[in-house]
């Protein structure tokens, strides 16, 4: 299980955007303890991680994140967008066909947020037509 490259692509998928580790060493340079902490849209996403190597930490840290998107919070009312809940299957294949979909037909003016969350919803809609989102687990 590779932790970062799934949240990564799991938080590109949502439409969450791109998470941020937030390394911070402590200690001795002979005897290092690393921490880091998961931003994803400025908020801190699960508890984080800590480790010896700046590697484990930040594996550490995706898998808290991981578990905090598997387990979201309450929606609050004020939300513009439903939040998803359960697990969405990651198919690198198609999630590659959905960014370069929503970038070839994304507005000039568009961000990069624009094209991912568009990338997100057509991932989306693909993958429930399929029937592999997390309704057809139910």
């Amino acid at each position: 299980m590779n932790a970062k490259g799934d949240l990564i692509a799991r938080a590109i998928t949502l439409g969450l955007g791109t998470p941020v580790f937030e390394v911070t060493p402590q200690g001795p340079p002979h005897e290092p303890l690393f921490r880091v902490t998961v931003r994803v849209g400025g908020e801190v996403l699960g508890q984080g991680g800590e480790g010896r190597s700046k590697r484990d930490a930040e594996r550490m840290a995706a898998e808290s994140a991981l578990k905090a998107l598997d387990d979201p919070a309450p929606a609050r009312a004020d939300d513009p967008q439903p939040q998803v809940t359960g697990r969405w299957p990651i198919y690198s294949v198609v999630l590659e066909a959905a960014l370069e979909t929503a970038a070839e037909f994304a507005n000039d003016d568009a961000t990069l947020d624009d094209v991912r969350a568009q990338a997100a919803r057509l991932y989306r809609g693909l993958l429930t037509e399929l029937g592999h989102g997390p309704e057809a687990e139910e």
